[in-house]
């Protein structure tokens, strides 16, 4: 028996990205993309599943398009110019790969172009590209599942009315657009990375997507903070085996099983961090990546360079500042000098309250001062950070250290 659920999660976004193409639009293509994977419930459990599927769901539902498209030029004259344009042969046709490649890049570079807001640009990257759920998007950006929605129908409606066309920049272009497509795929690598909310703490088919369309993205544009994106996916996607325990439950990085990091990636990593260091251009990716390498060639916890890695958080810092960006220093801090020395930090972001509902800044907090010995109070930020956490695995783990304190 097939597995239709894989089949579709491998090849809904490629299709989509075609269908788009072909059909002009993104409503339709959703709407012939449904159609289609339809038709292939119904028909492939008697037939078999076809040599192409891919190939087929893109067939199958242009058809079904122009067959919709046809019934309503019967009371819609509009609809012919519509048909006209497409100007495709009725045959099924097969898909090579390269299209598919080209079609996914046009769309992203589609989704990000500088006509829609910044928040559009991400909200439709991570829905049509990634697949996220609108619920998915709003809970790594910390809003409600509306907002999303509707930034995602503003930008449709934008495409549509400005004719935006389905294209990849031309090379004086591309770099002014490179930097909203980079901080779009960082995201999806994210919410693969560490899924924001449900029941499953990992989602690789999301990270696996996001180092598969950077990997396009280097191949066409040589600009090292690319390169610093990818390495900084590869280093961090290398110990996602470790992640986890046997019983699916979240490992923290100091008690990782370092022999499941997968060793070629980390060297394919820092390969990259190399070059671009030794190019001396750095941006912030790169310099996220430069730490993630410090992580991965280090044999344990106790032997990392804890002081350099607070020395690449200040220059992240001066080049990106952020109180996220500032509290990831604060654990850095705390490993080099001690948890008190890291609480100090930590208490003044919070004190700032940006991140006040943020449960990774109270799940710090309780860590330094278990550590610390103040156990009264780890206690209080522990329930803080569950309260918050959206992540059953995370309030799990965060539940164990709270049930791990003495009384």
């Amino acid at each position: 028996m097939a597995d239709f659920a894989a089949i579709y999660r491998a090849e809904a976004r490629p299709v989509l990205a075609t269908l788009i193409r072909l059909l002009g639009g993104f409503d339709l293509a959703e709407e012939a993309l449904h159609d289609a994977w339809l038709a292939a419930l119904d028909q492939w459990p008697r037939e078999g599943v076809p040599r192409n599927p891919r190939s087929w769901l893109v067939s199958t539902g242009r058809f079904k398009a122009i067959d919709k498209l046809r019934r309503k030029a019967r009371f819609d004259r509009s609809q012919d110019e519509l048909i006209l344009r497409m100007d495709v042969p009725d045959e099924p046709f097969e898909v090579e790969p390269q299209t598919i490649v080209d079609d996914q890049l046009r769309l992203i570079f589609t989704c990000c172009h500088p006509a829609l807001a910044p928040d559009a640009q991400v909200a439709l990257t991570l829905r049509e590209i990634a697949g996220l759920t609108t619920e998915d998007i709003a809970a790594a950006y910390l809003t409600k599942p509306t907002t999303i929605a509707q930034r995602i129908v503003r930008a449709k409606a934008k495409i549509r009315d400005a004719r935006i066309p389905y294209e990849v920049p031309e090379p004086a272009e591309l770099a002014d657009r490179l930097e909203t497509v980079l901080h779009v795929l960082y995201l999806i690598f994210n919410a693969g990375y560490s899924a924001p909310s449900g029941l499953v703490p990992l989602r690789t088919d999301l990270s696996s997507e996001a180092i598969r369309l950077m990997r396009l993205v280097n191949d066409l544009i040589d600009e090292p903070d690319a390169k610093g994106l990818l390495a900084l996916m590869l280093l961090n996607d290398a110990r996602r085996d470790a992640r986890l325990d046997v019983a699916g439950e979240l490992v923290p990085l100091d008690e990782q099983d370092r022999a499941r990091w997968n060793r070629p990636q980390i060297d394919e990593g820092a390969a990259l961090v190399a070059q671009i260091f030794a190019e001396r251009r750095l941006g912030a990716y790169s310099i996220q990546a430069a730490i993630a390498a410090e992580h991965g060639q280090s044999a344990t916890a106790e032997a990392t360079d804890w002081q350099r890695i607070v020395s690449l958080y200040d220059l992240l810092l001066r080049l990106e500042p952020s109180p996220i960006v500032d509290l990831n220093r604060a654990v850095a801090v705390a490993m080099a000098h001690g948890p008190e020395v890291g609480l100090a930090i930590v208490d003044r972001i919070d004190a700032d309250g940006s991140l006040s509902q943020f449960h990774l800044l109270h799940a710090t907090r309780a860590d330094l001062l278990r550590r610390a010995g103040r156990t009264h109070e780890a206690r209080t930020a522990y329930a803080e950070a569950i309260a918050l956490s959206q992540q059953e695995a995370e309030r799990r783990f965060l539940q164990r250290r709270l049930n791990g304190l003495p009384s």
